[in-house]
């Protein structure tokens, strides 16, 4: 809905490449329920450029998965975007339920904590988290937000969800929807605010199971650039950023500096990329509001989600991909 993404890896589950391009995809979905032609244009052309970067590392398109999710979920000219997404790759896309987006980046943001032995990663970057969890994943996305948890104990599936939640709230919509000034007004932000309140109230009465897990990990570009601007970074940093913690008062302490200042402002600060200065007051709202109802003072940020679970999902051991 907001960035179009590239992950190739091997069969050996190392990443080769990792490409994020603002697109803006799903602008104005919410309004009119179809994909502008300019937005279109914007995807398919990024699109085309990941082929030929897919071309140089000899991906065939038998052995790539094409997936969209929020905006093309609503839109009732989804096939426009379809129909010119598959002349420009060769591959099919795939329009993905909530649910299947939910646990496709359940798998990818827990593999690593999971199999932690086997992936290598350091005891101290998974705490306070010990792998195996049981964790609850939000997922921050342009269109929408899932949460996503699993069983725990004995009995339970090492990385299968048991429950996935899919929201209409993503920074993208939330800012089209209510957001409407620069920058936004006190009462704009309330009745935002209230939205989500009341949508999260409405998950945890549907999915009890969402307030069962200790340990809540957040995925995607609203988590990670949040960690990256409060590590005060000049250029992004994967390694710096995985597995980092946010905490809540750091959240809400970003959330009040940015909705006082307009985006042009927003837009100079270290680790915020120029493209998401006008989204990233929702997508900070809606993760700080989560934290708030849901009881998490603070958050695992983890750069794995839907593309490594994508990745796993065509490996054999169904592991995601490092690096």
């Amino acid at each position: 809905t907001n960035s179009t993404r590239l992950l190739v890896a091997d069969r050996k589950r190392t990443a080769l490449e990792r490409l994020v391009r603002i697109t803006r995809l799903g602008e104005g979905t919410d309004a009119t329920g179809r994909l502008a032609p300019e937005a279109i244009a914007r995807t398919v052309q990024v699109l085309g450029e990941y082929r030929a970067v897919m071309d140089a590392r000899g991906v065939a398109p038998g052995d790539a998965r094409l997936v969209a999710t929020s905006a093309v979920r609503d839109a009732a000219n989804r096939s426009e975007l379809a129909d010119a997404a598959e002349r420009v790759t060769g591959v099919r896309v795939e329009v993905l339920s909530g649910e299947e987006e939910g646990r496709l980046c359940y798998a990818g943001a827990t593999a690593e904590l999971d199999h932690a032995p086997r992936a290598g990663v350091p005891a101290a970057r998974v705490a306070p988290a010990a792998p195996g969890g049981p964790f609850l994943v939000l997922d921050i996305g342009g269109g929408s937000t899932e949460l996503i948890t699993r069983a725990a104990g004995p009995g339970a599936s090492p990385g299968a969800p048991i429950a996935v939640i899919s929201l209409d709230l993503g920074c993208v919509r939330l800012t089209e929807r209510f957001l409407h000034h620069d920058p936004p007004l006190a009462e704009e932000l309330a009745h935002a605010e209230a939205e989500i309140h009341k949508q999260l109230a409405r998950a945890r009465q549907t999915l009890p199971e969402l307030e069962k897990a200790p340990h809540l990990i957040g995925v995607a570009g609203t988590l990670t650039t949040l960690t990256a601007m409060q590590q005060g970074l000049p250029t992004y940093d994967r390694v710096r950023i995985h597995h980092s913690l946010l905490t809540r008062p750091q959240v809400v302490e970003l959330l009040d500096t940015m909705a006082a200042e307009p985006a042009s402002r927003r837009a100079r600060r270290p680790g915020l990329e120029e493209a998401r200065a006008e989204v990233i007051v929702a997508g900070t709202l809606i993760l700080s509001t989560s934290m708030a109802d849901l009881g998490f003072e603070s958050c695992l940020v983890s750069e794995s989600d839907i593309l490594d679970g994508l990745i796993a999902s065509q490996l054999p051991d169904g592991v995601a991909p490092v690096g």
